[in-house]
C-alpha cells in the first residue's frame, strides 16, 4: 500500500512567468512522515471512499484527483477504470503541503501494481505531470530541486537528519489566489552550492533563500504571520518559514522532544504534526 506522503517546500523561489501564465519556481522539496493512506481493491467500477481525519474538507469533491489519476491512467493503458478506493485523510486540505498530489502520485503507483501496467517510468512520470506540477515529486517521493513550474526535479545532497513541526491554523489558502496576490520582482536562478554540513548549515541556506510567497499568504490570511510569529518566538527552532502557498508553515529542530515541546505551547485550535522529514 503506497503512502502518500505530506510535502515541505524548504524554500521556494518565484523565478520568472511563462507566456501561458504559470510561475517558474526555484524550490527545495522534501518529504514528511506524516501520510494519507490508499487502499484499493477489484471492483466493476471506480468508486472513492474517504475517511480519518481531514475527511471532512473534501465532502462534496466529485472529482478528486484519486479518480483524476485512475481515469487517467486507465485511458492511457487502454483499460476500464475498474477500482475501488478508500483514502485515510491525514494531510490538511489547501494547505502548501500537496495533500492532493501525493495522494494522485499513490494512486498511479497502486494502480500499476494492481492493473499490472507495464509503463516506462518517463512515461510514467508524464501522465503524473498532466495531473500537477506537483504529482511527479510526489512519485518520486524524495529531496529534490524543483524548477520550472515544479515538473523538473534534479536529485540533492542528503538533508541533515532533523524533526519538523508542522502546523497549520485551520485556514486553506487555494494555490491560485496566493499566486495572484504576490507583487514585486522575480527572484534570482541560484545554483544549489553543495551539500549540508548539519542542520545549521542547512537553515542558514534556507534563511537565505526563503518562501517568496510569504507575503502574498499573509496578505490574505493574516492568520499565517499569526503561526510563524509565534514559531519564531517559542524557542529552539533552527528555522521556520511557510511551506509552499501556505497555510501551513514549519520549524526544524534538532530532536522531536523539541519539536514535540514547541508544538505543546501552540492553540489548541491550530492543527499541528511533530515527525520527521522522511
Amino acid at each position: 500500500m503506497p503512502l502518500a506522503r505530506a510535502k515541505v517546500n524548504l524554500w521556494l523561489n518565484v523565478v520568472g512567468r511563462r507566456a501561458d501564465g504559470f510561475h517558474l519556481l526555484d524550490t527545495l522539496v522534501a518529504f514528511t512522515d506524516l501520510a494519507d493512506e490508499i487502499e484499493v481493491a477489484p471492483a466493476s467500477t471506480v468508486s472513492l471512499r474517504v475517511v480519518g481525519p481531514e475527511a471532512p474538507a473534501l465532502e462534496g469533491d466529485s472529482d478528486n484527483l484519486v479518480l483524476k489519476a485512475a481515469r487517467l491512467l486507465a485511458g492511457r493503458a487502454g483499460l476500464a477504470p475498474r477500482a475501488a478506493f478508500r483514502l485515510t485523510k491525514h494531510i490538511p486540505v489547501a494547505a502548501g503541503l500537496g495533500g492532493g498530489s501525493a495522494d494522485a502520485a499513490a494512486t498511479l503507483l497502486a494502480l500499476i501494481d494492481l492493473w499490472r501496467v507495464a509503463m516506462p517510468e518517463e512515461e510514467l512520470f508524464d501522465l503524473a505531470a498532466t495531473l500537477g506540477a506537483d504529482v511527479p515529486m510526489c512519485l518520486a517521493g524524495r529531496p529534490a530541486l524543483a524548477t520550472g513550474i515544479g515538473e523538473r526535479l534534479a536529485p540533492v545532497p542528503a538533508l541533515p537528519a532533523c524533526a519538523i513541526l508542522l502546523v497549520n491554523p485551520r485556514v486553506a489558502l487555494p494555490t491560485p489566489a496566493v499566486f495572484g496576490a504576490r507583487r514585486g520582482d522575480f527572484s534570482p536562478a541560484r545554483p544549489l552550492a553543495g551539500g549540508w554540513r548539519d542542520l545549521d548549515d542547512l537553515a542558514h541556506d534556507l534563511g537565505r533563500r526563503g518562501n517568496d510567497l510569504t507575503e502574498a499568504a499573509i496578505s490574505l490570511r493574516p492568520e499565517v504571520g499569526v503561526v510563524l510569529d509565534h514559531l519564531r518566538h517559542s524557542g529552539g527552532a533552527a528555522h521556520v518559514a511557510m511551506s509552499g502557498s501556505g497555510a501551513t508553515c514549519f520549524a526544524l529542530y534538532g530532536s522531536i522532544a523539541e519539536a514535540d515541546r514547541a508544538a505543546s505551547l501552540l492553540p489548541a485550535s491550530w492543527w499541528r504534526h511533530a515527525g520527521r522529514l522522511a
